[in-house]
């Protein structure tokens, strides 16, 4: 499932093309995704022109004229293609995906003034769209339990120690909790507490403040490198496969189980366990504490 920031570098390439443009057209081949599309979803959206794309956590948020905004959430293989019809080349959003993808999978395509199409394809439909008010995104059910912005200054030392000092569960699992910080997936998780020396199994609430500050330090590092990233590639996109410098290549435990810790002057290697029933990447020695 994309995390925070693959949905900012969609979000960024989304912004770059399709800003300031109308909607035209709306074809909806299956509206049978996590939520079944609404009656009035093309009523709501169409000849209305887009003001700007942002993001809160995981979800998309295609902003109009008629203050209202399409809520996007990608779940676990939802992607978005940008079709010039001009030329009939067709641009990715993110250097997560490549190129290849089967029409049958294109359940939405929202037809611009410019000649783009915004292709919306999802094999295993878990991700989902609905129009939504812009006065009350922040009351909606998705988005009011959400925590800050790891990458916002609400996202502090003061506040994650305020938050973990009553609370028994694993660190791993608490920083997953998007109600104490929003975005933060399986992945990411993994890399930060790697990146702290910090063991995914340690209650949170025994974290020493040296422990606590480091993980705000980390969160913001490991996010910001991620998306710079993958930034990179979306400055060069000119219709190719835009994946040009992957984060995944940066990985340090993530999906390296049994290989050697990459942290200097360390022996030891990487095990893997299941922490609520997710894949839990680890060194045995620097993360030990």
């Amino acid at each position: 499932m994309p995390e925070l920031p693959e949905v900012e570098v969609v979000r960024r390439s989304l912004s770059k093309f399709v800003s300031g443009q109308k909607i035209n057209k709306v074809s909806i081949f299956n509206d049978k995704l996590r939520f079944k599309i609404s009656q009035n979803f093309e009523k709501n959206i169409l000849k209305q022109k887009i003001t700007s794309v942002s993001r809160r956590a995981k979800f998309l948020l295609i902003n109009l004229q008629n203050n209202k905004a399409i809520l996007i959430h990608l779940g676990m293989t939802g992607k978005i293609f940008i079709r010039n019809k001009k030329d009939n080349s067709t641009l990715i959003t993110s250097f997560y995906y490549n190129k290849k993808f089967k029409k049958k999978h294109n359940h939405i395509i929202f037809h611009l003034k410019n000649s783009v199409d915004l292709i919306y394809n999802d094999v295993r439909r878990f991700g989902f769209m609905k129009v939504l008010e812009i006065d009350k995104i922040k009351f909606n059910q998705h988005i009011s339990k959400l925590g800050p912005e790891p990458l916002s200054k609400n996202f502090n030392f003061s506040y994650l120690k305020s938050k973990i000092i009553k609370s028994k569960r694993n660190v791993k699992n608490f920083l997953m909790d998007q109600k104490y910080v929003s975005g933060l997936g399986n992945i990411y998780v993994n890399e930060i507490l790697f990146s702290c020396s910090i063991n995914p199994l340690k209650q949170v609430n025994k974290l020493s403040n040296e422990q606590v500050a480091k993980i705000v330090l980390k969160t913001k590092k490991t996010l910001n490198l991620s998306i710079q990233l993958g930034g990179s590639s979306i400055k060069d996109f000119n219709g190719t496969s835009g994946q040009n410098g992957t984060y995944q290549q940066k990985f340090m435990v993530y999906d390296r189980i049994n290989k050697f810790c990459r942290k200097k002057k360390c022996i030891g290697s990487v095990k893997k366990v299941y922490i609520n029933k997710r894949s839990t990447f680890f060194c045995t020695k620097c993360q030990n504490n």
